[in-house]
């Protein structure tokens, strides 16, 4: 039997969908992050690092109890139990696991940022590194595609930390550099982006 520390995020949800297209009983063991019950001591003991998902498997390897976090590791630990969803020709295997490892650090990271930032992030009324972290890279609507006229807040927020003196003197200096893109060759820019003969299958 499997106890399931869960809620409802997307991370957990995968792991409900796995369960279940594998038929593996489990028990699910609700932990309300809302109300904390995830810094608990006793939590704290299934999951040091204080959230959800997380799985106890009482028939784990060698027939006893293993507990395993972090949902990209859940999926490839119930695969491996089950025989399920995980090819065993080597080949499609590790293209496999690539597109785990990719939805894990890349799609489900950025997804979560922008519904924190999008519905829950308070005003951000105090200017700290996390504007400076973020500003670089959000100021740049045409490279990210994005029309800032359906973002009038993070629009804002840009223009006011465009004008902080201490950000046009940072500006100034990036412009006194050349580039490497600017320079580079058609055959150094498809290395440096793994595309044409570098191309990787």
């Amino acid at each position: 039997m499997i106890d399931f520390y869960a809620l409802t995020s997307p991370n957990v949800q995968k792991v409900f969908i796995m369960l279940e297209e594998c038929g593996l009983p489990y028990n699910i063991k609700p932990v309300d992050v809302w109300a904390g019950e995830q810094f608990t001591p006793e939590f704290a003991k299934i999951n040091p690092l204080l959230k959800v998902p997380a799985i106890v498997d009482s028939d784990g390897p060698g027939g006893k109890p293993y507990t395993v976090i972090e949902s990209g590791a859940i999926l490839i630990y119930l695969a491996e139990k089950t025989g399920k969803f995980i090819p065993h020709e080597p080949f499609a295997r590790y293209e496999t696991l690539q597109w785990v490892i990719l939805q894990v650090a890349n799609l489900g990271p950025m997804s979560g940022q922008h519904v924190h930032f999008s519905r829950f992030a308070g005003p951000g009324n105090d200017y700290s590194i996390a504007d400076i972290a973020a500003w670089p890279w959000l100021r740049n609507f045409e490279l990210l595609a994005i029309d800032p006229g359906k973002y009038p807040t993070v629009k804002k927020w840009v223009d006011k930390i465009a004008a902080r003196d201490a950000v046009k003197r940072a500006l100034a200096q990036v412009g006194t550099l050349t580039s490497v893109r600017d320079k580079a060759s058609d055959d150094q820019k498809d290395r440096f982006f793994s595309r044409g003969k570098y191309a990787r299958a």
